[in-house]
């Protein structure tokens, strides 16, 4: 199974899907370590920041960062994009998690989001995993996936980093911190919710899940989740399955688990979209929670979608930033 996660992953070398081409607004992009600073970039909600560019002025070290967290920045750079153009006031920040064996770049390409930054106007942040035994990069978030050569790796502790760093460098609205993953990211992005709930607002995993025993899971309600899955993905199965004989949950029951923490009702179909440009038609059914007290909760089921599909360019992005966005913290 190890393996069919790392060829289904590396989707740059492997997928026979159409490649977004490499990010061609590179000056809106820097890869940071903590040594860098902010610059001159403010951080009052009400000012007006040209978003597409970042001064930075190693010179002036960490820039007030927790030591700890700062040194995880200086030992596992990220790239932080922020959109073209003049953005007033805080700005929405994502995260996007790759999958196992790939990267934050690779994925990056793959899930089109570097001109859904600048359509919606937000931060994008693309970090990568550490790398196995295996030499594969991996997110050390549940029992199940995809910290197979038990590591020592607090990614939770990382990604809180990212955040902290993110929010000096630019005017971060705290209210709109969102995390999308993919697969083993999908898993991590969960793991961000249980452990880091007071400062994410929602959620997108694509083929990823959580925690088999809800009760692994500390979180406090509020937490926004969407769960996308296709109904063949043949890694990470629909109705759930194990990896190397830990257990995982289905797109079904996780979204339930989260629908019962979020205090919603029923679960209703509240439409289709064509999220897959090789299957016809609207394939994948949108499932929503009724009377949520606390984060919505949807399911999107893809029908005969696989792990790695290729994308409806004019529609994958757009919906699951339309759903991030809708759905700040209160």
């Amino acid at each position: 199974m190890k393996t069919t996660l790392l060829l289904t992953s590396l989707f740059v070398f492997g997928c026979s899907g159409p490649m977004a081409s490499a990010p061609s607004d590179s000056g809106s992009m820097i890869v940071i370590g903590a040594g860098d600073d902010a610059g001159t970039q403010p951080t009052d909600a009400g000012s007006t920041s040209d978003a597409g560019s970042v001064a930075v002025d190693a010179g002036q070290g960490d820039g007030g960062l927790d030591p700890l967290r700062a040194a995880l920045l200086r030992a596992r750079p990220y790239t932080l994009k922020a959109p073209t153009g003049t953005v007033t006031g805080p700005m929405p920040l994502v995260i996007l998690l790759h999958g196992y064996g790939a990267t934050g770049q690779i994925q990056n390409l793959y899930f089109g989001l570097n001109a859904q930054s600048d359509r919606s106007g937000f931060l994008l942040a693309t970090p990568d995993g550490t790398m196995d035994a295996s030499n594969r990069r991996f997110w050390n978030a549940t029992d199940a996936c995809c910290n197979f050569a038990a590591s020592t790796v607090d990614d939770v502790e990382y990604l809180h980093a990212i955040i902290d760093d993110a929010q000096r460098r630019y005017a971060v609205d705290a209210k709109r911190v969102f995390l999308i993953g993919h697969s083993n990211g999908g898993f991590m992005s969960y793991r961000m919710a249980c452990d880091a709930s007071s400062r994410i607002a929602a959620i997108v995993s694509f083929a990823g899940v959580g925690w088999k025993n809800a009760a692994r899971c500390p979180a406090q309600p509020g937490v926004s989740v969407l769960q996308v899955h296709g109904t063949m993905d043949e890694t990470i199965a629909y109705g759930g399955g194990n990896l190397q004989g830990i257990e995982f949950p289905g797109a079904v029951e996780i979204a339930a688990q989260w629908a019962q923490r979020n205090g919603c009702g029923a679960k209703a179909a509240v439409g289709t979209v064509d999220l897959i440009s090789t299957l016809a038609g609207d394939e994948t059914t949108r499932e929503r929670y009724s009377g949520c007290t606390a984060g919505a909760v949807e399911l999107w089921t893809i029908q005969g979608g696989t792990h790695t599909p290729s994308f409806n360019t004019a529609t994958w992005s757009a919906s699951i930033v339309g759903f991030l966005l809708a759905h700040p913290k209160p």
